[in-house]
């Protein structure tokens, strides 16, 4: 595994991370313990360090999921990053929630949830762009900081062109980004990149596999299940990505190369991204997913040395 410096914060994340929004139940199927636990044990055997995930996956169910496997772990183990605004009320059903009296009391939950007493990662979770720029939301986020519930802060970017949110950064606190990007979805690399390299914002890649479609498992044609949040996707948009996909894995995906893993480091080789940040349905994609880290050989401006003690 390798690890990068987290923009200007003192966190040395894994540049393979363990999305969990599919813990929430919105990825067509449903989680017990026991298959959590095996997905994150996975990850910490391959030295994955990272978990993102939030308070919408579920209601706050990924969280208790993680917080459930955290308990009876090493905390120190692990960073986790989580996000606040959203509060779910069924499958693909959720209202914003960015007041400042809602955040904290959705902050408590989180931790509640996770079964910590702070997160390393907290984030504004796709917001427009006149909740975030409440002087008074993040003023009372940077006193959950100086109580030491949240180690830094962080923003999720719901556009992958929001500048805005992006140059606001410093002015706000926030240390990172997320963002969609991937092999299909290349716009944060026209201004939020430079604005983050700028900043020395981390990078965290979400959807570095354009949901499952970068995998190279799907075709043409395939039908998703009405569980399964793909099954929201515009069908000829869909269409239109599977066919540049097989497009891709013909052209640009060496020979006897796995094209998932080979998206993953696609996603790491550019000098903006910290990590990226893929969900896994089981331990073997855990696995496949960190194999990506081998294909990213060329230097990094955030690598780091990790030693185990």
């Amino acid at each position: 595994m390798k690890y990068r410096r987290l923009g200007s914060t003192d966190l040395n994340v894994s540049v393979i991370g363990i999305g969990t929004w599919q813990f929430g139940g919105e990825w067509g199927r449903e989680y017990a313990q026991g298959e959590a636990d095996a997905i994150l044990d996975k990850g910490h055997e391959l030295g994955i360090n990272l978990i993102d995930t939030a308070e919408c996956y579920g209601d706050h169910l990924s969280e208790s999921l993680i917080g459930d496997y955290i308990s009876r772990r090493n905390r120190e183990d692990w960073i986790i990053a989580t996000k606040f605004g959203h509060h779910f009320h069924e499958r693909f059903t959720r209202t914003d929630v960015f007041d400042p009296a809602g955040v904290i009391k959705q902050l408590d939950a989180s931790l509640k949830a996770l079964k910590v007493d702070y997160v390393d990662l907290y984030q504004f979770h796709s917001g427009p762009d006149h909740v975030f720029d409440n002087d008074d939301l993040w003023t009372a986020l940077d006193k959950q900081v100086q109580a030491g519930k949240i180690r830094f802060l962080g923003t999720s970017i719901g556009s992958n062109a929001n500048i805005h949110q992006t140059e606001a950064s410093a002015k706000v606190g926030s240390r990172a980004i997320q963002v969609v990007y991937n092999r299909l979805d290349r716009v944060p690399e026209e201004q939020v990149f430079p604005s983050c390299q700028r900043q020395d914002l981390g990078v965290l890649a979400r959807v570095p596999l354009a949901s499952g479609y970068l995998s190279g498992k799907y075709k043409p044609g395939a039908v998703f299940s009405s569980t399964d949040v793909r099954h929201r996707h515009d069908a000829e948009s869909t269409l239109e990505k599977l066919k540049e996909v097989e497009r891709i894995q013909r052209e640009e995906v060496p020979q006897g190369v796995d094209m998932a893993s080979w998206a993953l480091a696609w996603c790491l080789k550019h000098p903006a991204v910290t990590a990226v940040i893929p969900g896994c349905k089981d331990p073997e994609q855990v696995a496949s997913n960190a194999l990506a880290a081998q294909l990213v050989s060329e230097p990094h401006p955030q690598d780091v040395k990790m030693t185990k003690e």
